[in-house]
């Protein structure tokens, strides 16, 4: 069984994500803010992080360019989640190999497409890979 880590503030939508992709087979683990996140992601070992940007104690680019700083967690697919789509911000995800950069709201379908590509390759592609909303 794959696993997926969100890390999502907002509980009503870390709650929907996380009953969608159990109930697409995924074991899931939730994170609230960012260091329960850099803690969540060394101990669960997901396959794939569904990381919003804006996050209590720091914000998801900062999370996702430290997981690339730690073996452990260096290889680590990462589908970005937001609501804002300023163009930085996507470029930022793409320096950082993000999988996707999806911007709520967003098709649940865009959601598994982006972890099934990178559960499938192993390795993060470029954020070009997947259709950002």
């Amino acid at each position: 069984m794959k696993s997926v880590l969100i890390v999502e503030d907002d509980e009503h939508v870390s709650r929907a994500l996380r009953v969608r992709l159990q109930a697409q087979g995924f074991r899931v683990t939730v994170a609230f803010d960012a260091v329960e996140a850099m803690r969540s992601a060394t101990e669960a070992c997901p396959d794939v992080i569904v990381l919003d940007i804006h996050l209590p104690g720091g914000n998801g680019l900062m999370v996702a360019e430290r997981l690339l700083g730690e073996p452990a967690t260096t290889d680590l697919p990462v589908v970005f989640i937001t609501a804002s789509d300023q163009a930085r911000l996507r470029e930022r995800a793409a320096e950082l190999s993000a999988v996707a950069f999806l911007v709520k709201p967003f098709e649940a379908s865009e959601l598994l497409d982006a972890i099934e590509l990178a559960t499938l390759r192993g390795q993060p592609p470029s954020v070009a890979g997947v259709r950002a909303a």
